[in-house]
C-alpha cells in the first residue's frame, strides 16, 4: 500500500471512533432540549436579572419573584430574539429580549401578577440604604476572620 491510503484508513478510524463517542452526548442533548418559540401576539413574563437591568428594591432575593409581569411580542427578531411591547416606564430598557429571559405566559383568570416595588434606574443599578446596624460580630475561621453585621 502507497503511505498515504494507510493515513487515510487511520483518519476514518478516527473518525468514526469520534462519533461513536458523540453519539451518546448528542443524544442526551436531543432529549434534553427543548426549543421555545413564541408567536407574535403572545404574552410571556421577563426575567429579572441584573442582565435586564430590571431589579427588585425591596425584599429579599431569595423570596422575591424571578419574573415579572406579562408583556406582548410584537416580532420575532432572531430565531432566540424577540421584541416585546414595553411601557413608557421601562423606556431605558432595550426591547429585545433574548429567549432565555422569557417565560411562556399561561392565561387564567385566577391568576393576579403584582408589579409593584420594582424600579428602573438610569444607570441600571437599585440603591440600597442601611437602616440601623444594630449588631457587629466576627465570625473566625481557621485562616481568616469574617466581619458581620446585623442589619
Amino acid at each position: 500500500m502507497a503511505p498515504y491510503e494507510d493515513t487515510t484508513v487511520q483518519i476514518e478510524m478516527f473518525r468514526e471512533k469520534l462519533r461513536q463517542a458523540q453519539n451518546p452526548q448528542k443524544s442526551y442533548c436531543d432529549n434534553k432540549h427543548r426549543l421555545l418559540e413564541f408567536k407574535e401576539g403572545d404574552h410571556v413574563f421577563v426575567r429579572l436579572s441584573p442582565i435586564t437591568g430590571i431589579g427588585r428594591t425591596l425584599g429579599v432575593r431569595k423570596l422575591s419573584p424571578r419574573f415579572i409581569r406579562q408583556y406582548q411580542i410584537m416580532k420575532k427578531v432572531r430565531l432566540v430574539a424577540y421584541q416585546l411591547a414595553l411601557p413608557p416606564q421601562l423606556s431605558n430598557l432595550h426591547d429585545v429580549f433574548h429567549v432565555s429571559q422569557l417565560r411562556r405566559y399561561v392565561p387564567d383568570e385566577s391568576h393576579v401578577v403584582i408589579s409593584d416595588g420594582i424600579e428602573i434606574r438610569e444607570n441600571l443599578k437599585t440603591p440600597i440604604g442601611l437602616i440601623e446596624v444594630l449588631d457587629r460580630n466576627e465570625k473566625r475561621l481557621r485562616s481568616k476572620i469574617i466581619p458581620m453585621s446585623k442589619i
